[in-house]
């Protein structure tokens, strides 16, 4: 005799995964569901929407590290559970952390002394980094303005118009003015010059850009630091210099050993780097250095004594993990000085690659500099018919992932394409790059111009800074 059964609705055991009621219908967005779900059902929706993302290799808008050796990814897994904040509970990971500020601190030449550490502590990104930095110079103006005499309700900071995003939100949420120096058509960072111009008696500190997000050009620190030297002099100010070297701190000490840009000048009081950029660490730490101890108020300081020991904390949030301070550490002692420069190196070289191959292609202007972060900038130099904001549409049928965007004031009548050279982008996809670009061009040489009503209204879009703040926040 045949024996049978019926399974209930929830019975899945028997159901091919996109066989199942839960694949089947639509599950709540916006509200959470009534039922649970089997864990491999909610596995795979998640799984199906997440694969309409793009590549992250072929991500080239990004400056943030897409790939890292299969043993750090291990060391990241094995510690996604700790919760960085409970320093007494994980006193190893603690001393990791410090050991990197160690680390970073000599990288940068803080002039430290016999058995002295360096101060600094690791963040989320270099958005929180600068955040930190920008309290303590505000700090240390205030309490010199208070013990002159002086009003400390009006305190500014000066900046290029090419800064990251952070630096304008640092501003805004801290009651900072920003004095911006406006860029100019060829010249795409702040001009040290100008910028000593604008400083003023309420001037927390100037900030210099170590690789600006636009085209990654070094500003010229060393000059910054003369011209404010000179007018400290003259005045008896001591506006300090901070330097957002969130792109390029990983890349001057191994590339332009001899540039003077970090705590060899005197000037220079804090500097943040980012380790999840060319730190060759995944999206989620930063760093922050100061000079010394005095260049960091003690009053901002908090110590707590949460879990059984004092632990003193200086930072915007919490709760964090631990496993991106683990895996700098890791990328630190594995690669070495050795390591780092050799990376950089062959990330410079595929820039040249493919600097090269679009200069071959005779239609584009490159803006980017060779020396500096490693990527290429480039402009069509004929956009009367086709731009800059089609090309890189017509890119994603590829699969590449390459912005374009307007410059800040004064310079946003200049479009540009930008290409980030990452660790894990080779010559042979530089190669390959070059070879979709020409053939995206040879479509559109065949296709009509642009429809010129459209193109007013995208360019407005444009000036308007929403293709700008998207480039911003793709950098943090």
């Amino acid at each position: 005799m045949v024996l049978s059964k019926t399974f209930s609705q929830s019975d899945v055991s028997v159901h091919s995964t996109f066989a199942s009621r839960y694949v089947r219908d639509s599950l709540p967005r916006f509200k959470v569901p009534e039922n649970s779900i089997p864990k491999e059902a909610a596995y795979q929706i998640i799984n199906d929407e997440l694969m309409l993302d793009g590549n992250p290799r072929l991500n080239l808008a990004s400056f943030v590290t897409t790939w890292m050796e299969p043993e750090c990814d291990k060391l990241i897994m094995d510690a996604i559970n700790k919760n960085y904040v409970d320093m007494d509970e994980y006193p190893v990971t603690t001393e990791l952390q410090n050991r990197c500020v160690n680390m970073i601190g000599h990288l940068f030449n803080a002039p430290l002394g016999d058995g002295e550490a360096a101060v600094g502590v690791g963040t989320v990104g270099s958005s929180e980094a600068i955040m930190l930095a920008g309290l303590a110079f505000k700090r240390k103006w205030q309490n010199k303005m208070k013990s002159l005499g002086k009003p400390c309700d009006k305190p500014n900071i000066v900046t290029g118009a090419n800064v990251q995003v952070c630096w304008e939100k640092f501003a805004r949420y801290f009651e900072v003015e920003l004095k911006e120096v406006k860029l100019r058509d060829g010249y795409y960072v702040m001009d040290p010059e100008k910028a000593v111009e604008m400083v003023d008696e309420n001037t927390i500190c100037v900030a210099a850009i170590l690789g600006s997000t636009l085209n990654g050009e070094f500003e010229d620190v060393k000059q910054l630091n003369d011209l404010l030297m000179k007018k400290n002099q003259e005045t008896g100010w001591d506006t300090p210099i901070h330097v957002d070297a969130a792109s390029g701190g990983f890349i001057a000490p191994f590339l332009y050993p001899e540039l003077e840009w970090d705590f060899r000048l005197p000037l220079v009081k804090s500097i943040n780097v980012s380790g999840h950029k060319y730190g060759l660490v995944y999206a989620g730490i930063g760093w922050v250095i100061w000079r010394n101890k005095e260049d960091l108020p003690e009053e901002l300081i908090f110590h707590i004594n949460y879990l059984g020991a004092d632990q003193p904390t200086f930072t915007l949030n919490f709760s964090k993990g631990s496993s991106q301070v683990i895996a700098q550490y890791y990328q630190l002692i594995r690669l070495g000085y050795e390591g780092y420069k050799n990376i950089m190196e062959n990330c410079q070289e595929n820039a040249m690659v493919l600097k090269e191959g679009l200069e071959k292609t005779g239609r584009f202007n490159i803006v980017s500099k060779d020396n500096g972060v490693p990527l290429v900038a480039f402009s069509l130099k004929e956009n009367s018919r086709h731009t800059e904001f089609e090309v890189s549409d017509m890119l994603r049928r590829f699969g590449w992932i390459v912005p374009a965007y307007t410059m800040p004031p004064d310079a946003q009548h200049v479009t540009v394409l930008r290409v980030v050279i990452r660790e894990d982008f080779s010559r042979t996809l530089a190669e390959r790059l070059v070879t979709d670009i020409q053939k995206l061009l040879n479509e559109l040489d065949m296709l009509p111009a642009r429809v010129t009503g459209k193109m007013v209204a995208i360019e407005k879009h444009s000036r308007n800074g929403v293709a700008v703040k998207k480039l911003k926040s793709i950098a943090l």
